[in-house]
């Protein structure tokens, strides 16, 4: 890439992404959540919570503290976000800005495969659990992109692997849309060691959601181990707790960026014979 060679242009070249990616959305005749509501919708539909800190990363704990500053700045613009019937949420349409006054510190992001230190790192588990949330509703997935790489072990949660939703902006967006007669609300808020995603609708809703992975397993190709998993989601009647359907979602798979237990089996691959 020219910005490798010239990285004085990375700047450059930042900028005029940036300028291009909203453009596009002021073009597509999308209307976008932008409503902010103090008062919460009446109906709980889900929540979820997601730890702050991982140790697991191999940097030193500031990078975690700095994530979780990151993580609350960006909170400021999404708790008691509206998405109402017809509207589009956007992540960095809603998110955009949201350093305007307070910048960002540098936190954890992946970069070309590569886990390094970056203004802003640590953003991408609000959309991990932003996107965990949507998956438990009915709003229609527009657009979300898994990580290529896993740098390091996933704090321990309730979503199964392969549940994520990276983003850059400029470059990667999580969107979905509400077509639905419904009008959903974005709520975070933050504890000591976590923080809680919740969707909130303004009519009680018949049906819930279980998500689950099916089928997890681990290969090396080339030199390098991917993880491969199926996310599968059933819709379940909220009273009698019958299944009503049940479907695949999508299939995800990613490289390994970190030594794997030794009690995980991982498949060899055996090369293509010419």
């Amino acid at each position: 890439m020219i910005t490798q060679k010239f990285p004085f242009l990375l700047p450059l070249r930042i900028a005029q992404r940036k300028v291009f990616f909203y453009a596009g959305m002021r073009l597509d005749r999308h209307a976008y959540a932008k409503t902010i509501q103090s008062e919460w919708l009446p109906y709980s539909l889900f929540s979820a919570d997601s730890g702050l800190y991982n140790v697991n990363t191999g940097f030193d704990m500031i990078y975690q503290e700095n994530k979780v500053f990151n993580l609350k700045l960006a909170a400021k613009t999404l708790n008691g976000l509206l998405i109402k019937p017809g509207e589009t949420f956007s992540f960095w349409q809603a998110a955009r800005g949201a350093d305007k006054h307070t910048p960002y510190k540098d936190g954890l992001v992946v970069k070309n495969g590569n886990l390094c230190v970056a203004s802003g790192g640590g953003l991408c588990q609000m959309s991990n659990l932003l996107f965990w949330l949507f998956l438990h509703s009915p709003l229609s997935i527009v657009e979300r992109h898994a990580h290529r790489k896993k740098a390091f072990p996933t704090v321990q949660g309730t979503a199964p692997e392969g549940v994520d939703a990276t983003v850059g902006e400029g470059w990667l967006d999580l969107k979905v849309k509400n077509e639905t007669d419904r009008v959903f609300q974005i709520g975070i808020s933050f504890c000591d060691a976590a923080i809680t995603g919740s969707l909130f609708t303004d009519k009680p809703f018949p049906l819930m959601y279980e998500i689950t992975g099916d089928g997890l397993s681990y290969f090396r190709n080339k030199g390098t181990v991917y993880q491969k998993i199926s996310i599968y989601r059933r819709e379940v009647d909220i009273d009698t707790r019958e299944i009503l359907s049940e479907k695949l979602l999508y299939t995800n798979l990613c490289a390994i960026g970190y030594p794997l237990p030794g009690n995980i089996p991982v498949i060899e691959e055996r090369a293509e014979r010419g």
